[in-house]
């Protein structure tokens, strides 16, 4: 039997685009494998937050006792993290054989590398029997195929520009795309605070029903807890999410939207909502890992995400020097972050990335140079992420932080070992 290698390998050669975007070969190839969910599914889109609102979706349920199927992309590491079981990420061979079915079944259809994988996915998902099923999109939504499974439950987090060449030029376009997975008579789940009208406009014209913020549930407190309500029902005194930054509350607040909107077919308990959000874990989300110095890791790689990321950057505290090790798809537009969090960052180190879709790392250094305003900021381009975080730890001092962000292959390609713990080379060895 061929290897989950083997089946990645052959998926990248048979679809000449990378992206097609389309539901028509999905749909038809996974008619003919008979694949099917027999438990609620919830689909979740959007900009920003989409891996995190998975994640507190596992912990919360899990922590109620359901089994749970989680597909997320892309990957850190391991292609094998995009679908987790009850938690754990799953067995690669247990995987190869949901390719080979994907492959019997697809007979002379094309599928793209993305197409393929899900599918194959998506059937190991059924095939496990889990309680519910967790599903987040990969790009825009109405497309996207992810969305041949019909949710029985839409989240949309935040909703900015990214991936325009593929969802359109403005938030209203972008937004009707993401509307893309909302189901007539289903609760629809809009977590932005400022949702596009066209998302409001899809989910009244085909008759989901939106909880919105602010309407159907709101938020409130202080430094200390927060408490959330919604239709008919409150939790207060809660403990703020596990996964670190402000962000994290619009998120998690959407979460308990979707769960209360599901209480027919998966009641949970208020200590359920607690432990979930108390142990909800997600690698390279604002993930800071103590060491000296210490090391922040963060997928942010659109102006929206970089935003969010300086402002947590700054309530992080005083730091005298923050190193920035940076690398991201040539698509992105980085005229606006690198002016929200070019300010914090005193020494670049820009990478290039093991993907032909990334920006050079000597691209990426020509463009800070053109904006760059500070005469005391400096930057240097480096081959692969592990060598610019080295450069980074060589020149630190251990009262410093090295922030670690941009693409999942930037994140990945300093976990591909594990998580580094930081010991700068002027620590005595008994420090």
């Amino acid at each position: 039997m061929k290897s989950l290698a083997d089946w990645l390998a052959h998926a990248e050669h048979l679809h000449p685009k990378n992206i097609e975007l389309g539901l028509d070969r999905v749909r038809e190839v996974g008619r003919r494998l008979g694949l099917a969910f027999e438990c609620p599914v919830i689909t979740v889109a959007g900009t920003n937050g989409k891996g995190s609102t998975c994640a507190m979706l596992e912990a919360i349920l899990m922590s109620a006792g359901y089994r749970t199927a989680v597909f997320t992309s892309p990957h850190l590491v391991r292609f094998e993290e995009r679908l987790r079981l009850s938690g754990e990420a799953v067995h690669a061979d247990a995987l190869a054989v949901h390719f080979e079915a994907v492959e019997q079944a697809r007979g002379d259809m094309a599928l793209t590398y993305f197409e393929f994988t899900t599918l194959a996915i998506l059937l190991c998902s059924a095939a496990s029997k889990p309680d519910v099923a967790i599903l987040e999109v990969g790009l825009g939504g109405r497309l996207d195929a992810v969305n041949m499974v019909d949710a029985d439950c839409a989240v949309i987090t935040s909703i900015d520009l990214d991936h325009m060449e593929f969802l359109g030029p403005d938030r209203e376009r972008i937004g009707f795309e993401k509307a893309g997975i909302m189901r007539p008579g289903k609760p629809a789940i809009v977590s932005d605070p400022v949702p596009p009208q066209s998302v409001v406009d899809h989910a009244e014209a085909i008759g989901a029903d939106l909880w919105r913020v602010g309407r159907d549930f709101s938020v409130s407190g202080d430094k200390q807890q927060w408490g959330w309500t919604g239709r008919g029902r409150r939790y207060s005194g809660l403990a703020y999410p596990a996964l670190r930054g402000a962000n994290q509350l619009v998120n998690a607040a959407g979460v308990l939207a979707a769960l209360e909107s599901l209480r027919p077919q998966l009641p949970i308990t208020a200590q359920a909502v607690r432990n979930g959000l108390a142990t909800v874990e997600l690698p390279g989300r604002f993930q800071i890992v103590p060491g000296e110095p210490a090391l922040v890791l963060d997928v942010a790689h659109n102006p929206h995400a970089v935003a969010a990321l300086a402002e947590n950057l700054d309530a992080m505290g005083f730091y005298p020097t923050t190193h920035g090790v940076f690398g991201v798809m040539a698509d992105k537009d980085l005229a606006p972050m690198f002016a929200r969090i070019g300010p914090m960052i005193d020494h670049w180190y820009f990478t290039d990335l093991p993907t032909p879709r990334a920006a050079k790392a000597a691209d990426l250094m020509a463009q800070w140079q053109a904006q760059n305003q500070r005469a005391d900021a400096s930057a240097s381009a480096h081959a692969a992420p592990m060598e610019a975080l080295q450069a980074a730890i060589d020149r630190a001092d251990p009262a410093d932080r090295i922030v670690v962000f941009g693409s999942f292959f930037t994140v990945g390609g300093v976990l591909e070992h594990g998580t580094p713990r930081l010991r700068a080379k002027h620590l005595p060895p008994d420090a």
